[in-house]
């Protein structure tokens, strides 16, 4: 079955537009600190969204949330705070990930993209790399968001539960993983770490909207 085609909307970045690939949107944005853009599955949704507020798309989901449920994000989510996720091109595949305020999408870090990994081991780094952050610049007290509850639990543990195999080409991911257990052993953890509602409230802030 042919893969259904996308339409990837920039409000902004190097160049704003409506681009037809992936590749050509990825170039709009990449290393723009806090990028705005989403992906749609027609042409006259990606108009009309391009035309429109940026973030009445990329808080949300695409479909299916309703006022209801965006007037309690608006309740619940605690601001101020920082919102982790990961993007993964295959599994194993290119993967990278990122930190960004919750309250309007900044960027605060972005990492990769790193051949053979995964979405899982993505959420595992960029929360310890959010929380290594934190700790420096003393704001501990500031929670962060995650949408994965895996990534979540391998903090618990310290440890990353991956099943995935290190190879020639995931060397320097196994690497970062190696640091990030040995940084979770050697401090303690003080933040609050928080599960992203996204049934309710649509995707995680920092979510790469590729979807």
């Amino acid at each position: 079955m042919a893969k259904k085609k996308k339409f990837y909307v920039v409000w902004h970045g190097n160049e704003p537009g409506i681009y037809e690939t992936w590749k050509e949107c990825e170039v709009q944005i990449k290393g723009v600190p806090g990028a705005r853009y989403k992906s749609f599955e027609s042409k006259a949704e990606a108009i009309a969204a391009y035309n429109g507020n940026a973030m009445d798309f990329v808080s949300q989901k695409k479909k299916g949330v309703s006022t209801r449920d965006v007037i309690a994000r608006e309740k619940e989510v605690v601001i101020p705070s920082w919102s982790v996720d990961a993007a993964c091109s295959g599994n194993p595949g290119l993967m990278e990930y990122q930190g960004v305020i919750t309250k309007d999408g900044t960027q605060i870090f972005h990492m990769g993209p790193f051949p053979q990994g995964t979405n899982n081991i993505g959420e595992f780094l960029a929360l310890v790399h959010a929380l290594a952050l934190l700790k420096r610049e003393k704001l501990e007290q500031l929670p962060i968001y995650s949408d994965s509850r895996i990534a979540i639990g391998w903090i618990i543990k310290k440890k990353c539960n991956t099943k995935l195999k290190q190879t020639a080409q995931n060397k320097q991911l196994f690497q970062l993983i190696n640091r990030a257990e040995k940084w979770l052993k050697e401090n303690k953890v003080t933040t609050p770490i928080l599960k992203w509602k996204t049934k309710v409230w649509g995707e995680i802030p920092a979510d790469f909207g590729r979807k």
